[in-house]
């Protein structure tokens, strides 16, 4: 009779395994700037622990919290890390991969899909990126938990890693944990991110700093929002109304709705004038505005923005975005985007309050899905049968509890990381046609920031005739590489 094991060697054998990491690694090159650059690329899951305190032995375990997915390129050849600036990039959402700036801008393959106006049809393609950022630095892509390939594991539940705070946090002990185990503390340090991700960049700034003593020497905010009274459009809050109206007057002239032989950069000047002086001021006027001073501010709204007349006064001076987009070009029965205005849509009628879709996300969603389960499985022999998140819906509600009753801003918090460490640069890409995260409202944001005059020189900022994701528009994706490079050497030098 065999003899019946103890409860401690069934509780063993019960004892599931516990999660490991699985990487790959592939090697690939590239022409950049004429010059051919061999490199690495990593790519895979890393599982996450958290430190827990063990009370019967009074001492700290660990405990695995999650498998973050992420796909790094590091050149090939180098012999002093040291020498070679490391950037760790993410998008935003709050739910986004990030496959955005991973597959549109910065590494060395790029989607093909055209551009507003010229789509191309599936099925899509990826093509040699000459502007790729590798050249001046190693990059690493990282998925936040629910996104992409990145899970809790099992036994963790997913809504724990859905709030602002455990974001940061996460993320941030990633990049400790990467920095560490490639042994990258003495590289020059960036951050990459967009949209959300610029809202985590900036509270990276500041948790890499205390928690773990991580100093970086850039951050690079494409499509930046810190401060979210800027975006939104609620009773009470006029903010918005000012901050999207060159936005506005920009869509619409490319749309051919206003009347105007202006360069851009010459006609928004113009219109930003009137939004922070006139237009401002007759917002905060409210009621106490005169039936004189609303008809002529209506006039000049109507004259910026290619909406009427009539439907400005129906508004109450303060168009919000949604409808904009609806009603821009509803006598031509099509939609504006979001992301990017320059792209149009079609609905089911053109007498709704709203648009059914945002037609600028409708033309990237499928080309850089497409791209990215083929590059992955293919090119860097990653294989997965999970779904890659590309946008999670699923990480809603997204909690903002430390920011209770009120908007969520990061500012101060950049602000007194740069203080910390007054050699941390920062620059800032905008687009003219980006409704999301409006150029002015970026601007306005930064000129509130509250630097000392010897730090206001660690800012820059570029423009760019595109949207939210300006690297579709290939002059942008040029122009931007020219633009981050520089920045790169800058913040290095």
């Amino acid at each position: 009779m065999a003899e019946e094991k103890k409860p401690e060697e069934k509780k063993a054998e019960e004892k599931k395994p516990e999660p490991k990491d699985n990487l790959v690694e592939t090697k690939h090159s590239v022409v950049i700037g004429g010059k051919e650059i061999k490199y690495t690329v990593t790519a895979g899951t890393i599982v996450m622990k958290e430190e827990t305190p063990d009370r019967e032995k009074e001492s700290e375990g660990e405990k695995p919290k999650a498998a973050f997915f992420f796909v790094a390129y590091t050149k090939d050849g180098v012999d002093d890390k040291s020498k070679r600036p490391l950037t760790f990039s993410f998008n935003g959402g709050p739910g986004s991969s990030s496959v955005w700036l991973h597959l549109g801008l910065l590494v060395p393959r790029r989607v093909v899909m055209g551009d507003a106006g010229e789509l191309l049809p599936p099925p899509y393609s990826l093509t040699d990126n000459e502007f790729s950022l590798l050249d001046q630095t190693d990059l690493v892509f990282i998925d936040p938990v629910s996104t992409g390939y990145s899970r809790p594991v099992e036994g963790q539940k997913a809504k724990e890693f859905h709030g602002f705070k455990k974001d940061i946090e996460t993320v941030g002990d990633f990049i400790r944990l990467y920095t560490t185990r490639y042994g990258r503390w003495f590289s020059p340090k960036f951050l990459a991110g967009e949209s959300y991700g610029t809202t985590r960049s900036a509270g990276l700034s500041g948790y890499l700093q205390e928690r773990h003593g991580l100093y970086l020497n850039g951050i690079m905010l494409i499509s930046a929002v810190l401060d979210f009274s800027t975006l939104e459009f609620e009773f009470g809050n006029d903010l918005p109304y000012v901050l999207f109206l060159p936005t506005y007057a920009a869509t619409a002239q490319y749309h051919g709705k206003v009347r105007t032989r202006k360069p851009i950069k010459k006609f928004l000047a113009e219109v930003e004038k009137f939004a922070d002086g006139e237009y401002a001021a007759a917002l905060a006027k409210g009621a106490a505005l005169s039936k004189r001073q609303q008809a002529l501010i209506a006039e000049r709204l109507a004259r910026y923005t290619g909406l009427s007349r009539d439907y400005i006064e129906q508004s109450n001076l303060r168009p919000v975005i949604f409808r904009f987009c609806k009603q821009l070009l509803r006598d031509k029965r099509r939609t504006v985007g979001r992301l990017d205005s320059r792209f149009l849509g079609m609905d089911r009628d053109a007498a709704g309050e709203v648009w059914e879709s945002d037609p600028s996300m409708d033309a990237i969603l499928g080309p850089y899905t497409a791209a990215l389960y083929d590059y992955v499985r293919n090119d860097l022999k990653f294989e997965s049968d999970l779904p890659y998140e590309i946008l999670n819906g699923k990480v809603w509600p997204w909690s903002y509890a430390d920011h209770e009753n009120r908007y969520l801003n990061v500012a101060e918090t950049l602000r007194h990381a740069m203080c910390v460490n007054p050699h941390l640069k920062v620059h800032v890409a905008n687009g003219f046609y980006d409704l999301a995260t409006p150029y002015f409202a970026t601007r306005y944001t930064f000129n509130r920031l509250g630097l000392e005059p010897e730090l206001r020189g660690n800012l820059s900022m570029s423009y760019y005739e595109a949207g939210h994701m300006m690297y579709v528009h290939v002059p942008s994706l040029k122009q931007l590489k020219a633009e981050l490079a520089k920045f790169i050497n800058n913040a290095t030098t």
